[in-house]
């Protein structure tokens, strides 16, 4: 719903977080990646970047889009066999065997955990029928979620013409996969075992950076290390993506220590209460609230404008928890959070219908 679309509301104005913290100074760390972001996963706003834009093989990193669409078109219970032509793929491996039979929760462990290129091609192969249909679902997923430099020739990430992202792409992508509770549970494991066979995930970070859990590792001659990450700290989480980066596992944790420290996440609506008249009510005004907060994640000192939508008046009868408005946070001009506001409590309906002069007066204000 967008704040100026919406008629006869009211509208309310700035805030200014108070007070610079200490750490409002802290350097950005030297990092020696070609290209990477830093993205905040609730709003998808860039708190760090270098040519976030630009097109770049991404190696495996690709594994997220393809567990991403393969999840799209099957469930995790579906059981696969496996063909023969999808074992033998070029690259890393979870050395599927033909015939033997999976499910497509176990594919997924394979691809996230241990990279299996062949486990890439067998959920292709399920998903689409083929590696060439289910490289096209993959282009419309990107195109869905708005990745503008993107385009996928192939589920596993190995070096072909045509097959690239950005690190802003990928970070949305990566945005997309961990709203789903099961990728983000599996990207999240360091370690399952199928059968005899215990997989370990190859993202070392899950163990040696705090709050870290997930998301992909990746290399290929042409791309070089590439290195996607998640991290939640305090209830923030931040999605990293460097490309092109020989010390990748140094650049992520020092982004990520660089923007907690700077960050601060905070409601900007905190005790903050409106009330609403009631027409037709028992009482004549209903106390609007958001429970769910306005939460910022912001640089102490730096300006945070607040808008709020309210109508001008509500009919009885009034429920508790009824939608009646919204508010959102501005930085620097952007949106970068939104809320519903609701009504605090119950309003019952009076027996008089309240008077044509008494409706007028409250649309007039």
């Amino acid at each position: 719903m967008n704040l100026r679309a919406i008629p006869a509301l009211a509208l309310a104005a700035a805030l200014l977080m108070g007070g610079v913290s200490a750490s409002a100074s802290a350097r950005e760390p030297d990092l020696s990646c070609k290209a990477g972001v830093l993205m905040d996963a609730d709003s998808g706003r860039l708190l760090w970047q270098r040519l976030p834009d630009e097109p770049m093989a991404i190696a495996s990193t690709t594994k997220i889009m393809t567990a991403l669409t393969a999840l799209e078109q099957c469930g995790l219970d579906d059981e696969v066999t496996v063909d023969p032509a999808w074992t033998g793929v070029e690259g890393s491996s979870m050395y599927l065997a033909p015939g033997q039979t999976l499910t497509v929760e176990q594919l997924l462990y394979g691809l996230m955990l241990a990279s299996g290129n062949d486990a890439a091609v067998a959920l292709a192969c399920t998903a689409a029928g083929s590696v060439e249909d289910f490289a096209a679902l993959m282009n419309d997923a990107a195109q869905r979620l708005g990745c503008a430099n993107t385009h996928f020739a192939n589920p596993n990430g190995l070096d072909e013409p045509g097959h690239y992202a950005s690190a802003r792409d990928l970070a949305i992508i990566t945005r997309a996969a961990l709203a789903d509770g099961d990728l983000r549970r599996i990207v999240s494991t360091r370690s399952y075992k199928i059968g005899e066979r215990t997989f370990v995930n190859h993202n070392r970070l899950l163990w040696e950076c705090e709050g870290v859990f997930g998301v992909k590792t990746g290399y290929t001659s042409a791309a070089g290390r590439t290195l996607v990450t998640a991290c939640e700290r305090e209830g923030v989480t931040l999605i990293c993506v460097t490309l092109s980066d020989p010390d990748d596992w140094d650049d992520h944790r020092d982004l990520y220590d660089w923007a907690y420290d700077l960050y601060d996440r905070s409601d900007v609506l905190a005790g903050r209460a409106w009330s609403v008249p009631v027409m037709g009510g028992e009482q004549p005004e209903v106390r609007v609230t958001a429970p769910e907060g306005l939460w910022v994640l912001h640089r102490g000192g730096e300006p945070i404008r607040v808008e709020y939508r309210l109508p001008a008046f509500l009919y009885a009868e009034v429920a508790a928890g009824q939608v009646c408005g919204e508010a959102a946070a501005f930085l620097n001009g952007v949106e970068v959070a939104r809320t519903a506001l609701v009504c605090a409590e119950d309003v019952a309906q009076t027996q008089e219908e309240p008077s044509v002069w008494d409706k007028l007066l409250a649309l007039l204000g």
